[in-house]
């Protein structure tokens, strides 16, 4: 599952895209590159968002469940159908009900407690969240003594510095509205958003 979240690198974040604009969306950014989605659970109609997006890609598409924040939430989206969760934070409630029921999950990590708290249930792919505001060397600083750890940076990620994140050592990019530019949504410019996120894949899947 780990290898699917990180196809290509980008995994869009859907949050309060209404239903109606789910699938051309997401169909959009399949187009470009993008095999792994993220609905958050603070969205409206967020579990039959998760529900359509399997319906209609089936396996084509990693869909994830995001905005994690106990093991009551965990337990309604892998109902739903998330093939992975994410958190924006360490709660060792969450890392416990996902590792008891081998659910896939990339915790919310920002200090190195955390990170130890992850590895020790056995989860090495993690969120680093804010990553926007932290110094662009604090993910090699971390990965110091933790060197069987990896990071995808949420926060703060653009189509203009996104090569950078990669270029610090995440293998991986959590991307919102920066993505999915509200113009675009608002317009239902498919054709834009395909053309803007194959852009980005290309920037920060090729060397330079």
């Amino acid at each position: 599952m780990y290898e699917r979240i990180l196809r290509n690198r980008v995994v869009a974040i859907f949050r309060n895209l209404p239903l109606t604009d789910l699938i051309p969306a997401a169909e959009a950014l399949c187009d470009a590159g993008v095999k792994s989605l993220e609905v958050t659970a603070n969205s409206l109609d967020w579990t039959q968002g998760i529900r359509r997006l399997r319906t209609h890609f089936g396996s084509e598409i990693a869909v994830g469940a995001g905005t994690i924040l106990d093991p009551e939430t965990a337990a309604v989206a892998a109902d739903a159908g998330a093939e992975f969760l994410l958190t924006p934070n360490t709660d060792e409630r969450v890392l416990l009900y996902c590792a008891q029921n081998e659910i896939a999950l990339v915790p919310g990590v920002m200090t190195p407690s955390d990170v130890g708290l992850c590895l020790r249930y056995g989860y090495g792919l993690m969120k680093l969240f804010p990553a926007g505001i932290l110094p662009e060397e604090y993910i090699k600083q971390l990965k110091g003594p933790f060197g069987q750890s990896n990071y995808i940076a949420v926060g703060g990620v653009t189509k203009e510095n996104a090569r950078q994140f990669i270029d610090a050592g995440f293998v991986g990019l959590g991307m919102g509205s920066s993505l999915l530019r509200k113009e675009l949504i608002a317009e239902k410019d498919w054709q834009g958003l395909k053309y803007e996120t194959l852009a980005l894949i290309n920037d920060v899947n090729y060397l330079h």
